[in-house]
């Protein structure tokens, strides 16, 4: 089953009081991951978690961390114990499918300059539709706004076959990440200050600056439920965008468009706050407002580590706002 000596990926779900997520999913990814080794992590939950796995699925390998460490850090203690190659970070709440893993060890296998690789993510609820966190592979603006291919802002495609293809990407989704052992330890793992969300995105820049590529697979699907753990529509989720993506900014832009990027970043953030606060939400208005002085805080107590060489070429399109609210461009291939 799971327990394969000769496993090259080590497929590791983090959970923190996901008990119904294990029991939904875990026996399918059990059936279609005979080449895998399946680790869950978990966060110090307080529900029945741990037990179920024992019970439920004994070939499952347990690690247990002392307490909730969120994504990013909750990872890098786990993983500080996997011995596999390749790992796969793999949210609970995702559905796998039959032969998933096989063009993923393919392409890890057959080139060794792709380091981090995403598959297919459609949306779990409506199966023909691409999911929010990731779609067919990311990519950000020059201000570091995230988009996907089959996803912008909350347009989200019909899957037509359109991305069945593979194909270089800025970064992969953390819903289903896979990236190489080596690799993730080279980059000093995920950001621990992130918490949760854009660490992903974060350690894939850091990864493009260091010549490292990261490849979208389009022949491999999952599904995925999406905001199972934290809603879309939560203020502490605003909250964590808004700030990460100043400080993944700070850290991986080059020196020389470091301050007038973020100056003009800030001014965007300025807008939607005023926009969220005339939509009547005040909440998310402060959550951003909470997140600038946050990052504020984080650069005159300790300034976050910055490599010594960026590269300028992160980014294809200068403003996603720009060509999806102005010009009305809402699908990745409408967009110049």
């Amino acid at each position: 089953m799971n327990s394969n000596p000769l496993a090259k990926i080590a497929i590791v779900i983090l959970n923190w009081n996901g008990q119904e997520l294990l029991e939904k999913f875990i026996p399918t990814i059990i059936k279609y991951s005979s080449l895998a080794t399946i680790y869950v992590a978990d966060n110090s939950s307080t529900d029945n978690s741990i037990s179920i796995i024992k019970n439920k699925f004994p070939d499952i390998k347990i690690i247990i961390n002392d307490e909730n460490y969120g994504y990013a850090k909750g990872y890098n203690i786990a993983l500080k114990s996997i011995e596999e190659p390749y790992y796969c970070l793999l949210n609970s709440d995702i559905e796998v499918t039959e032969e998933w893993l096989e063009p993923i060890l393919d392409t890890f296998e057959n080139n060794n300059e792709i380091s981090i690789i995403q598959p297919k993510i459609l949306d779990y609820k409506h199966r023909n539709k691409f999911e929010y966190a990731g779609a067919a592979g990311g990519f950000i603006d020059k201000y570091g706004f995230p988009y996907c291919r089959g996803r912008i802002f909350d347009t989200i495609e019909t899957d037509s076959g359109q991305y069945n293809d593979s194909k270089p990407i800025f970064w992969a989704s953390g819903a289903c990440f896979f990236i190489r052992k080596d690799v993730y330890w080279k980059l000093n793992g995920f950001d621990e200050t992130f918490f949760a969300h854009q660490e992903e995105i974060d350690l894939c820049w850091r990864a493009f600056n260091k010549n490292y590529k990261v490849q979208y697979c389009g022949n491999s699907t999952v599904y995925h439920i999406g905001g199972a753990t934290l809603k879309y529509g939560s203020p502490q989720k605003t909250y964590l965008n808004f700030r990460n993506s100043l400080l993944m900014l700070y850290k991986n832009l080059p020196k020389k468009v470091l301050f007038s990027t973020i100056f003009a970043r800030l001014c965007l953030d300025g807008i939607a706050g005023v926009r969220m606060l005339l939509s009547g939400q005040p909440t998310h208005c402060f959550a951003i407002i909470r997140a600038h002085f946050a990052f504020y805080k984080r650069l005159l107590i300790s300034k976050p580590e910055r490599l010594t060489k960026q590269h300028a070429d992160y980014y294809r399109n200068t403003s996603i706002i720009n060509q999806y609210f102005i010009k009305k461009r809402k699908n990745f291939d409408d967009l110049i």
